[in-house]
């Protein structure tokens, strides 16, 4: 049964850090991408970051770039967000999400984890 697990969300002050963790079972992950899509309120959805786990290949979003660092820990099966300099407009529900058609199909995949809450605000 393929999972995907978040942790590492929270409250932070602006120009804060938080570090986001996706823990994956059931994945073959060499042929996935893994990586992450936000949701605000009255927002579209958005794909922050991706990770092409074949190639290493990697895709910020314009909105994050420079400030956001996603990871692959192999061993583990876990991609990580080390999200810093953080805005109150990163105020979102954050998902992981893998799917096999890489990172540009993200946002369309069919695996999802339950979101974590990050909130930036002082």
């Amino acid at each position: 049964q393929k999972q995907l697990v978040e942790s590492g969300g929270g409250l932070v002050q602006p120009g804060g850090s938080l570090r986001l963790s996706c823990a994956a079972s059931g994945f073959i992950l060499d042929y996935y991408a893994m990586g992450w899509v936000r949701q605000a309120p009255g927002k579209e959805r958005e794909v922050v970051s991706c990770i092409d786990v074949s190639d290493g290949s990697t895709y910020y979003a314009d909105s994050v770039k420079g400030r956001f660092t996603i990871s692959l820990d192999n061993a583990e099966n876990t991609v990580h967000l080390q999200m810093n300099s953080l805005k109150s407009e990163d105020t979102a529900v954050y998902y992981c999400a893998a799917d096999p058609r890489g990172c540009l199909e993200l946002d369309l995949s069919d695996h999802w984890g339950q979101g974590t809450q990050v909130t930036v605000s002082s």
